[in-house]
């Protein structure tokens, strides 16, 4: 029996009394109104909008990029540009070796080691899988080479031979992977091995590999020299003799794009095809990584319709031309003056197509300071205002230290100042 019928029916043959046949009445008006074709159709026209809303967002990320996972940085700021499911976690591939040549380069800027170092191959380096130089056991190779054969042909025999010339082992090693992905704000990764071969657990996200590669390409840009080698040959010297191998750069953009900088490729099976591309126009660096391509073709053109998705977008602000900072007065200290400084360079990148030229200053100090005064703490700022709009700032730093004055010190002075 129809819901409304049944209503009707029991309301008129169970009920008799004037007040509960009133009550009746109304209820079969609110469920006739509930159970109406109109009244359905109105919900699901208030329901519809949110739902086209997401839809719409969705396909405008989704129609960019085919790839399933991608993240659009500039490397000066760290301003995200555009982003599709970048915080999923996934199988990374070789775009591990991001953080394994970062930490080499580290350890060669902290003269750890150095580029003409030679490191040792061990048998366990040289029975790695995947993409390899074929090193054999007890070959010796300088860390330059090394750093070649990972960057250029993705060297999986090499990572693991340079993480045992850093750590010791690979396991400590990849210790300190995870240590510097923590220090970097890469909160959704944990890596397993040094080379990326798949693991259940060594895992990480589009937005973590671009946190690499922005402190790759910020702090080390001599990674570029190796990243945008197109072939070079290295000699093998082993008990069987000498001879050359090839190595042929892996990431085709270096080729393809004209603004190519870098960066590393990745592909398994379980990861699909990966890359973090980095590349320079102007004044303006972009990275653009791309997680899970279903072919090595589409990673590519993803990372290209990003990056000129990107060039075409944004604009960059550097204060390059910064006021000169006088030295600010300190009241009741052994030093009358202390001397200022920036903290930083100030980066600021719009996507709105502002004047960046119409950008405003304003120093803010206060007229003077008391000691004591300590080296490198914040004693005023710079605002920055685009449109009326503060957008961002750069704080100063006492650029020394200054001592309160004892009585001792009191007296020095006044004996000074009787003093021919």
């Amino acid at each position: 029996m129809h819901i409304l019928g049944f209503c009707r029916y029991t309301c008129i043959k169970e009920f008799r009394g004037d007040i509960l046949k009133k009550r009746c009445i109304v209820w079969m008006l609110i469920m006739t109104l509930i159970l109406s074709p109109a009244f359905q159709s109105a919900a699901g026209e208030a329901e519809k909008p949110a739902e086209q809303e997401q839809g719409t967002a969705e396909h405008q990320v989704a129609a960019e990029v085919a790839a399933p996972h991608a993240l659009l940085m500039e490397v000066s700021t760290g301003t995200v540009l555009m982003g599709k499911a970048e915080d999923e976690k996934l199988h990374p591939a070789s775009v591990t070796k991001i953080m394994t040549l970062l930490l080499i380069l580290e350890a060669v800027e902290d003269g750890k080691i150095a580029l003409s170092d030679t490191v040792s191959v061990s048998e366990h380096a040289s029975s790695m899988g995947g993409s390899q130089v074929y090193l054999e056991p007890f070959e010796q190779q300088t860390v330059e080479t090394m750093i070649k054969c990972i960057a250029v042909a993705s060297a999986n025999d090499a990572c693991v031979a340079m993480a045992e010339h850093i750590s010791g082992s690979e396991g400590d090693f990849v210790k300190r992977m995870n240590e510097r992905a923590a220090e970097l704000g890469m909160t959704n990764t944990h890596f397993v091995n040094c080379c990326g071969l798949d693991d259940d657990a060594h895992l990480t996200t589009a937005r973590d590999v671009a946190l690499m590669s922005r402190e790759l390409l910020l702090n080390h840009p001599q990674i570029h020299e190796y990243c945008t080698i197109w072939m070079e040959n290295i000699i093998h010297t082993t008990a069987k003799g000498s001879f050359e191998f090839g190595l042929t750069n892996t990431n085709k953009l270096i080729k393809q794009y004209e603004y190519a900088t870098g960066l590393k490729t990745g592909y398994t099976s379980v990861a699909g095809f990966c890359v973090s591309a980095s590349a320079k126009k102007d004044n303006i660096e972009l990275v653009a990584v791309i997680m899970g391509g279903a072919d090595s073709k589409s990673r590519f053109q993803d990372a290209i319709t990003l990056l000129n998705s990107g060039f075409a977008c944004c604009s960059l602000y550097q204060d390059e031309n910064r006021v000169a900072l006088a030295d600010l007065p300190v009241t009741g200290g052994v030093e009358d003056h202390v001397a200022l400084k920036y903290a930083g360079d100030f980066s600021y990148v719009s996507t709105d197509g502002s004047n960046l030229s119409e950008m405003k200053r304003s120093l803010e100090l206060p007229e003077e300071l008391s000691a004591p005064v300590e080296e490198g703490s914040t004693v005023g700022r710079v605002a920055y205002i685009l449109n009326g709009r503060e957008i961002g700032e750069s704080p100063i730093l006492a650029a020394g230290s200054v001592e309160k004055a004892g009585y001792g010190d009191y007296i020095q002075r006044a004996f000074h100042m009787f003093l021919p």
